[in-house]
C-alpha cells in the first residue's frame, strides 16, 4: 500500500499559489498527493505536472461535480453537458499526469430529489460511465466512484451499492473509492465492506470520524488495513482530513475544523499513525 494526503487538508481551490505544497508533501514522506477538481480549467495543469515530476510524487484527483452538472438529471441537455464535463476532467487529469480520478461522479453532492433511485436514473448513470470507457483506457486513467453518506446523496451510499453499479457498468478501469468517513456512517462493518468490494476497490480515503487527525477518533483503521491486506490491495491510503488555517478561507475545514488542528497536523501526524499501523 502507498501513502498519500489530500490537498483538502489545506484548500478546496488548488491554484498557482499552492504549488509549493507539492514539494512540502514530498518532504513529509508521502508518495502521492490528491488534488481537488471542481472546474478542470481552473487548475494550472502544466505547472502542476512539472512540480509533480520534479518531486517524484504521484498525483490523484478527487473530482466534485460543480453547479449545473448532473449525470442523472431528467434533462437530456444537462446529461450531455455533464458528459462533456467528465471528458474535460479526464483530459485535464491526463495533462497533470494523474492516473486516477475519484469522487462522487454520479451525482452532485447534496442532490436529494426526495425519491429512491429510479430505473431511468440508474440507466443514465451506467451509460454516462460507459461512454468514457475508451477515453480513460487511452489515457491510462481509472475512474473510482465514491459512495457518500445519506445526507449528501441518495444514489450510491454503500460498498454494496458501488460494487453492483460497477458490475453493471462492466469496465475494468471503473471501480470504487471507499471513504472511511462515509463508510463509518453507512456500513455495518468497514472490514466487511472492504472484503465485499475485493478487486473493485481502487482507492481508499482514510478519514477520521470527525475529519480530524487520523487515530484520534473511533475509526477502526487497523481493522481496515487488515482487511485491505486480506484482499491484496496495493493502492493508496489517501489521508483526507480537514485542517484549520485562518488564511485559507476556501479550506473545507475553515468553518468547523478544530482550530488547534493545522493542515500540517492532518498530514504529518496522520502519516506517522499510518506508518505505525503498517509496521
Amino acid at each position: 500500500m502507498k501513502l498519500g494526503v489530500s490537498a483538502f487538508a489545506w484548500t478546496a481551490a488548488f491554484g498557482l499559489g499552492h504549488l509549493p505544497l507539492i514539494s512540502q508533501v514530498r518532504e513529509y514522506g508521502f508518495e502521492g498527493f490528491e488534488i481537488p477538481m471542481f472546474v478542470p480549467s481552473a487548475l494550472p495543469a502544466a505547472e502542476m505536472r512539472k512540480e509533480f515530476e520534479a518531486n517524484d510524487l504521484e498525483c490523484t484527483v478527487c473530482a466534485i461535480l460543480p453547479a449545473g452538472i448532473n449525470p442523472i438529471s431528467a434533462s437530456a441537455s444537462v446529461r450531455k453537458k455533464s458528459l462533456a464535463h467528465l471528458v474535460e476532467c479526464v483530459e485535464t487529469a491526463a495533462e497533470v499526469g494523474a492516473h486516477l480520478i475519484g469522487g462522487p461522479l454520479y451525482a452532485p453532492i447534496g442532490y436529494l430529489p426526495g425519491h429512491r433511485p429510479s430505473e431511468d436514473e440508474r440507466k443514465w448513470a451506467i451509460e454516462f460511465f460507459q461512454s468514457v470507457g475508451d477515453l480513460i483506457e487511452k489515457n491510462a486513467i481509472d475512474l473510482s466512484i465514491e459512495p457518500v453518506n445519506r445526507s449528501e446523496t441518495f444514489f450510491i451510499r454503500t460498498a454494496a451499492d458501488a460494487k453492483e453499479f460497477c458490475e453493471d457498468v462492466g469496465h475494468p478501469c471503473i471501480g470504487v473509492t471507499l471513504d472511511t468517513f462515509h463508510a463509518n456512517i453507512e456500513e455495518k462493518s468497514m472490514p466487511a465492506a472492504i472484503d465485499r468490494l475485493g478487486f473493485h476497490l481502487k482507492h481508499m480515503h482514510v478519514s477520521e470520524n470527525d475529519r480530524g487527525v487520523i487515530g484520534t477518533g473511533h475509526l477502526d483503521t487497523a481493522g481496515c488495513i487488515t482487511a485491505l491486506n486480506r484482499i491484496g490491495y496495493e493502492g493508496y491510503l489517501m489521508l483526507e482530513g480537514f485542517g484549520y488555517s485562518e488564511a485559507e478561507t476556501s479550506a473545507p475545514g475553515s468553518l468547523w475544523a478544530d482550530v488547534a488542528t493545522s493542515p500540517e497536523d492532518i498530514a504529518r501526524k496522520g502519516l506517522d499513525h499510518l506508518r505505525s499501523l503498517l509496521r
